[in-house]
């Protein structure tokens, strides 16, 4: 997979109204021969074939051993993926916490007969019945990996680690004398105004938000209201991965919210001294899970893939090349992790994340009466499109 990756258009519109489970067909009850392709729509890092670095490639012994091609199409936002499963042609998709129920509830995955997958009690127990995949005792996905939305700094610029998101909310003077003002970036996704309702839940807490994604109406308010005033600051809201190195190597960056993969690959550039920390209000984070188009064009190949999603080498490859931790804990003990890598990616912070979920309105900590999902997409684009 390049490292260039480019976005495709979003549309989110045909997936917001977040309803009923959509009429399901029987899952498959063998898997037979492959079909000589499996195509996945994944995150940039996740699907790994040696072209950046041969050490990190567990796709070409699957093709080998399958006779499956594996093709991907890398998105930067979970609307961008909803949209391109939506849109159909592709088999799986690997899939955060706020794009699965959507896919569910829209009939665009399928239940997974885990009878199927052998190692699927191999699983992390916090992971294998997760809400986000797991309806009506129902599973429409194989968990893959897991970890937090850090915040990313230059360690020449914060000698000491950042106690607080407040840094990229805030304007303020840095450590380094200097204002923050046009030197921190945001996350472009409809997702990351549940950033700011968790930097609110610790830092105003007579707002009494239990939970960023469960939000009544006056507590949306004060998010949206925040991140109003942080687009003062922002640099620029980021969607490409790459182009987020770029802009802590060569254009002045110094703190944004990022993912793992961003931390590993900028240390191993070597080309600016990078630190990365969750503050004291916590962090929002992913758990990911590999889901199946309801009309998947190669389903055998894709029970393959399912199956090979959760050996060693595919869990603690892309843990050690992603960040991210496995779902399967024993790949922790891999020798690619070294032991500690786990650790060392934050499997010690499960309870510190409040993972991405879709918004609804039916929500229990506010007693049902929570602002939808449809009305964070338009409030978000409201925001960054400064109107």
């Amino acid at each position: 997979m390049s490292v260039k990756w480019k976005l495709a258009g979003t549309s989110v519109a045909a997936a917001l109204v977040l309803g009923a489970v959509a009429a399901q067909a029987e899952p498959l009850q063998s898997i037979g021969e492959g079909e000589g392709e499996v195509a996945i729509v994944a995150w940039p890092g996740y699907i790994e074939r040696g072209e950046t670095d041969p050490n990190y490639d567990w796709v070409t012994g699957f093709e080998k051993e399958t006779g499956c091609k594996v093709t991907v199409k890398t998105a930067g936002s979970s609307d961008e993926m909803v949209s391109l499963m939506n849109g159909g042609g592709f088999d799986l998709v690997t899939a955060s916490g706020d794009a699965s129920v959507r896919l569910i509830r829209g009939g665009t995955v399928q239940e997974i007969n885990t009878a199927l997958i052998p190692d699927f009690g191999k699983v992390d127990p916090r992971l294998q019945n997760a809400s986000w995949h797991t309806v009506d005792g129902k599973h429409f996905g194989v968990p893959w990996q897991w970890g937090a939305n850090v915040l990313l700094y230059n360690a020449d610029v914060f000698e000491n680690a950042p106690q607080s998101w407040s840094v990229v909310f805030e304007e303020q003077t840095l450590p380094d004398g200097k204002s923050n003002k046009g030197r921190v970036e945001a996350y472009y996704g409809t997702i990351y105004l549940a950033d700011a309702a968790l930097y609110l839940m610790t830092n105003k807490p007579e707002l009494g938000i239990k939970d960023p994604y469960e939000l009544t109406q006056a507590q949306f308010d004060a998010a949206v209201e925040l991140l109003r005033g942080q687009r003062q600051i922002v640099n620029k809201y980021w969607s490409d991965v790459v182009a987020q190195m770029d802009d802590f190597t060569n254009e002045g960056v110094v703190a944004s919210t990022s993912w793992p993969y961003q931390v590993n690959a900028l240390r191993a550039g070597g080309k600016v001294r990078i630190g990365s920390t969750v503050p004291k209000e916590g962090a929002t984070g992913w758990a990911d899970t590999t889901m199946m188009h309801a009309e998947a064009p190669h389903p055998n190949c894709a029970y393959k893939w399912l199956n090979h999603s959760l050996t060693n080498v595919a869990q603690a490859g892309t843990a050690s090349w992603f960040g991210s931790v496995p779902a399967v804990t024993a790949a922790c003990e891999d020798s690619i992790l070294g032991g500690t890598g786990c650790v060392t990616n934050g499997s010690q912070l499960f309870a510190r994340i409040h993972f991405w979920r879709t918004p609804e309105k039916d929500c229990p900590t506010q007693g049902g009466a929570c602002v939808p999902y449809k009305d964070w997409v338009a409030a978000v684009q409201s925001v960054q499109s400064g109107q």
